[in-house]
């Protein structure tokens, strides 16, 4: 009987060492991978942190090694040595590489190690985040899940993304939502290896940043006295609504999303849009045009700021130059979409502004677009003095641009195909591939209220090629790509995950992965099976079809 015992006891130990190797599966699909043979036991393991990297990335290797530690129910040491590891010891070692490029990163495993070559801490992060997406999916967790099987497949990955510039865009001036809901966001987007939030912060329905110099703006501006009812506009359903952030909470968002490898990008859109300015601040807008009031309806309301005031101007200096002296981000997003421009032809401080700088309209632009020109310009001017660039809506190519400005592309692709072959930096976000406020599925009543009766599914987002039908040189100018969530019909944080998710996914492969590299049917098995498992842990609450 004894023998039969220890016969079956090497039947286990046998089927232990040799179980199916687990499978390597992520989201950004990595551009290079090659499988080997074999699995790595991560339990118990040393993590070794090259000294030569900066604190901000010896932090980053220590949380994930004393998280890996948690879940796994071990003991893992973290230890920052400036010698190669000793052949032979079990670890995974992070190894600063400077023939790397930044967010590059190369990954080897083998049965004792795990090797991490990387020249930054965006490199860093993003092996993390593959290593985490090749371990159990309670990696993600903070249980301790012992009975899980903690470990690596061998493999050789070399990984660089396809774009710099990889965003989401959130709008939290139509609803408002918490430094929690957005720390959710900013974490999603982190799985994903995205590393820019354009943060959507002014309206004319809600002002939703502190500015000390105009504290009115958010005294009155933050605030509206109801919001209309689904889609009926001459409704409101009665209830004051509002909300804004400190200058020191919207520090917290920048930390807490820079220790995740994104940059937070701020937008003050002007001169339109502005309507929760002109309610504080009355005195900034056209002649005849009061009252105001931030409006309770969607849409762009047509009263403007007199930019021919420099007292106007003046206010938008001070406004972006609070912001950017808080923002470290080397972009500032200035808006510039949809701006109103009748009132300015009845204002008579922007009619003499317009007569000073001898602004004529011709076949190519009015005078008034001219107007906003003069408008883009002088706060290109101010923000480069404090060593910003300007991000704009594809509306500031109307009349003439400065040089140096980059073009964001929302109308379609074209605006940015101009933009591109005159020579600006363009971000595509094409509003027929990128606008997640479109609805998800063909049927309608299968999901949340969507603005308009656009239909945009997972595959048409995951088609997008940014610079389809662009030459070499244009193409070179195509920084990134962004998705855009506008939050009209969006009020609560499980409705905002429910349009996000999973497009999103897609959205990472546009932004990361070579076209070679893209497959439809690859990327929907991985989110019915692995990272449907992932976001289900996390507890997102993401669309569970995809069309």
């Amino acid at each position: 009987m004894k023998k039969i015992i220890n016969i079956a006891a090497a039947l286990v130990l046998a089927g232990t060492a040799f179980a199916a190797q687990p499978s390597i599966d992520i989201v950004p699909r990595p551009q290079e991978i090659k499988v080997t043979e074999g699995a790595m036991q991560v339990k118990g393991v040393t993590v070794y942190a090259d000294a030569k990297f900066d604190v901000t990335t010896l932090e980053a290797i220590g949380k994930f090694s004393a998280s890996l530690g948690r879940v796994t129910v071990s003991e893992i040491n973290c230890r920052i040595t400036g010698q190669p590891v000793r052949p032979g010891s079990r670890g995974i070692s992070f190894v600063k590489s400077d023939n790397l490029a930044k967010e590059a990163y190369r990954l080897v495993v083998k049965e004792n190690t795990a090797v991490v070559e990387a020249s930054s801490r965006a490199g860093v992060l993003y092996a993390i985040q593959t290593l985490k997406q090749m371990l159990p999916v309670k990696v993600y967790g903070n249980e301790p899940a012992p009975e899980e099987d903690w470990r690596l497949a061998c493999c050789e990955i070399f990984d660089a993304p396809r774009f710099e510039y990889r965003g989401m865009h959130l709008d939290c001036c139509r609803h408002f939502f918490t430094l929690d809901e957005v720390r959710r966001y900013i974490d999603a987007m982190a799985i994903y290896k995205m590393n820019r939030l354009h943060w959507h912060l002014t309206e004319d329905q809600g002002w939703r940043v502190e500015i000390k110099k105009y504290p009115r703006l958010t005294e009155v501006g933050a605030f509206r006295n109801g919001t209309m009812i689904g889609k009926d506009f001459k409704s409101n359903d009665g209830i004051r609504y509002g909300g804004f952030y400190t200058q020191e909470e919207v520090k917290e968002i920048i930390s807490y999303a820079d220790e995740r490898g994104i940059t937070v990008i701020p937008e003050v859109d002007l001169p339109g849009h502005m309507l929760a300015a002109l309610a504080s601040y009355p005195e900034l807008g056209c002649e005849g045009s009061q009252p105001y009031e931030v409006w309770t309806i969607w849409g762009v309301s047509k009263q403007v700021l007199s930019v021919g005031k420099e007292d106007t101007m003046k206010f938008l200096e001070d406004v972006v130059g609070e912001l950017a002296d808080i923002f470290p981000s080397e972009y500032f997003h200035i808006g510039g979409d949809e701006c109103p421009k009748d009132e300015w032809k009845n204002d008579p401080a922007c009619q003499a502004k317009i007569k000073e700088l001898g602004l004529v309209s011709d076949e190519k632009a009015s005078a008034e677009a001219r107007l906003q020109n003069y408008v883009t310009a002088r706060i290109q001017n101010y923000l480069a003095a404090k060593g910003k660039k300007i991000i704009g809506w594809d509306e500031i190519l109307e009349g003439e641009l400065a040089p140096g400005a980059t073009v964001m592309s929302w109308r379609g692709t074209k605006g940015g195909i101009a933009a591109s072959n005159a020579g600006y930096d363009v971000i595509m976000t094409p509003n027929n591939f990128c606008y997640f406020d479109y609805r998800q599925l063909e049927d309608k009543d299968a999901q949340p209220l969507a603005i308009g009766s656009a239909y945009l599914p997972f595959s048409k987002v995951y088609s997008c090629n940014p610079t389809e039908g662009l030459s070499s040189e244009a193409a070179s100018h195509i920084r990134g790509v962004q998705a855009n969530m506008w939050t009209e019909y969006v009020a609560t944080p499980e409705h905002l995950e429910f349009m996000v998710l999973p497009r999103m996914l897609a959205l990472s492969e546009v932004q990361w992965c070579t076209l070679e590299n893209k497959d439809l049917d690859r990327i929907s098995s991985s989110l019915d099976n692995h990272q449907s498992k992932i976001l289900d842990l996390l507890g997102y609450n993401y669309c569970k079809q995809h069309e």
